[in-house]
């Protein structure tokens, strides 16, 4: 019986749209993948490539259309295709759940990029400044006042670090967090006298495109104690979409962590070797 009735419906043409919905989505999908191949490896610089990756998501919606046409169709006619408009909305919906949640925190966060624990006077980049003066990259110098400002407005809990801890050891642990994180070290300068001024320069990545985040991290005495200060800025782009602020928030949690850590530890004590008896003198 289930065949007598199928029969008709197997003989029905396969709509048009619905063909259309699905290759259209295997092509957003495809679009997007090389895209994100392309600026992780850095075949191409981020801006052009993302051209790429922007035009897969207009596809992806041009196929969500395609297949509400061909669903409507499909309902007036009875044309067979659903399954291939269902296979659409399943990619579609897959390209374009993460880009829709980073538009919703594009319009409730500031279009800052730049971001420190102190912004009066931040952590330079020297050795990463070259790395930032390629073709539309952003520029070495901090982001200035409006970027200050929008930082104590959205990100007040940002502020300079104070251990309890000298400074040998700050910079040894901040560095020790920096290796864990497999954040790539371009420059690193322990404190030496007499300033005893340490410095770190490293590369972060941000977890699907892998774009390059740059981070400068100054560590300098404070009497018997130390001050460490980060600053985390994307290298392409106006608006980081929150990430440098989750990052730096982070850091100084784990290293505020770590540091309290390494002052509990008891201080070893070097053992005391006894005195040596004099040697005795043998009378003759």
């Amino acid at each position: 019986m289930a065949r007598r009735f199928s029969a008709p419906y197997q003989t029905e043409p396969v709509s048009s749209l619905a063909s259309w919905a699905r290759n259209l989505a295997v092509f957003a999908v495809v679009a997007v993948v090389v895209s994100i191949v392309i600026v992780r490896f850095g075949f191409l610089e981020p801006k052009p490539a993302l051209v790429t990756f922007f035009g897969g998501l207009a596809i992806a919606g041009l196929s969500i259309l395609f297949g509400l046409a061909g669903f409507a169709a499909i309902w007036q006619n009875g044309s067979r295709g659903m399954a291939r408009i269902l296979l659409a909305f399943l990619i579609d919906g897959a390209i374009l759940a993460y880009p829709a949640y980073l538009g919703l925190q594009y319009s409730k966060l500031p279009p800052i990029h730049d971001i420190t624990t102190d912004p009066i006077d931040p952590p330079r980049f020297d050795a990463l400044a070259k790395l930032r003066a390629s073709d539309g990259a952003n520029t070495a110098v901090y982001a200035g006042l409006y970027s200050a400002e929008q930082q104590r407005q959205f990100y007040p809990d940002i502020e300079p670090i104070e251990l309890e801890i000298p400074v040998d050891r700050a910079y040894a642990i901040a560095l020790q967090l920096v290796n864990k994180r497999k954040w790539l070290v371009i420059d690193e300068r322990a404190p030496q006298p007499p300033r005893r001024i340490g410095r770190i320069e490293a590369v972060a990545r941000s977890p699907i495109m892998g774009l390059r985040e740059d981070i400068s991290i100054r560590v300098v005495p404070d009497g018997e104690d130390s001050r460490v200060d980060i600053r985390s800025a994307s290298r392409y782009f106006e608006s980081d979409l929150g990430s440098n602020a989750a990052r730096v928030t982070k850091f100084i949690d784990d290293l505020n962590t770590a540091a309290d850590a390494d002052a509990l530890k008891p201080v070893k004590k070097t053992p005391v070797a006894p005195p040596k008896a004099p040697a005795k003198t043998v009378k003759k």
